[in-house]
């Protein structure tokens, strides 16, 4: 049975290492959650190596500056490692010619990689960090472009894996819905980060380079999306708290909390089982 559970310190006497989300846990693009930071905070300084794991395209770099300007302290976590920094590798190991599809923010992305930034027409794979205008566009504005590309059977590497995220009040579209509608489109998308392995196995090296040798049975992870977070955890046999606060909020939410009814039958529903939930990190 998943457990309720007050404060973050009730459990994590028993673990080595957290994995938490960011972006629904840590903050939500706009602002940061300050008990959130405090309780990851008091967790390091017990002892335990906080591993902050996003699927955020950018590099860890950027995120880290990105955190910084939301009022993130660096003592929040110990390391960082994101789907962008992962996904490098798939990009590395790809072609050459490459068209990005996402904000020209992201563009260093594929800095020192050896690739070419090309036009859609040209290119020989496709690199998807989110959308052009994600507060405007949906995966189906991009039907046509997608379509040419299924249609020469181009690789389509996702650097975002989520489908939705929560930026303030609102649920933003993310790289993750145009790669699944490009499969559904039948074409083939490559993912390195949650819920697959690279990214964990990534996000567990970075705890074992800070403190040695660690047991999964000793780690932790924090999050709050199904289709990413949980079954990620789930995926690599990792205890989970699960945050409800979040982008599903909605599912079991009446008068403005968690049902704990409802969330233990939708999580039921899932087929999933944290070992452990909170709405949100305290």
């Amino acid at each position: 049975m998943t457990q309720r559970i007050q404060s973050l310190s009730e459990v994590t006497g028993g673990y080595d290492v957290v994995l938490s989300d960011v972006w629904g846990v840590v903050h939500n693009g706009v602002e940061a959650f300050p008990q959130s930071c405090e309780a990851l905070a008091a967790a390091s300084k017990a002892g335990a190596t906080v591993v902050l794991i996003t699927n955020s395209p950018r590099r860890s770099a950027d995120v880290i500056i990105q955190m910084r300007a939301l009022n993130v302290a660096d003592e929040t976590y110990d390391r960082i490692v994101t789907s962008g920094d992962v996904t490098r590798k798939l990009i590395a190991e790809g072609p050459k010619k490459v068209f990005l599809l996402g904000p020209e923010r992201d563009i260093n992305l594929l800095d020192d990689l050896g690739v070419t930034v090309t036009s859609a027409e040209e290119a020989e794979s496709i690199v998807c960090t989110g959308f052009f205008d994600d507060e405007k566009e949906v995966p189906e504005d991009y039907t046509d472009m997608l379509k040419a590309w299924v249609k020469r059977d181009l690789p389509f590497i996702c650097a975002n894996p989520d489908l939705i995220v929560e930026r303030g009040h609102k649920m933003i579209p993310c790289a993750g819905a145009v790669a699944a509608y490009y499969e559904q489109l039948g074409g083939k998308s490559q993912i390195a980060g949650k819920p697959h392995h690279p990214i964990y196995e990534a996000a567990i090296a970075q705890a074992e380079q800070a403190r040695g040798p660690v047991e999964r049975s000793k780690i932790l992870a924090i999050g709050d999306g199904m289709p990413t977070d949980v079954r990620g955890a789930l995926s690599q046999e990792l205890d989970l708290l699960y945050i409800s606060g979040g982008i599903h909020a909605a599912e079991y939410t009446v008068d403005g909390q968690t049902d704990e009814a409802i969330l233990k039958a939708w999580l039921a529903g899932e087929n999933a089982t944290p070992k452990f939930w909170m709405p949100r990190l305290a």
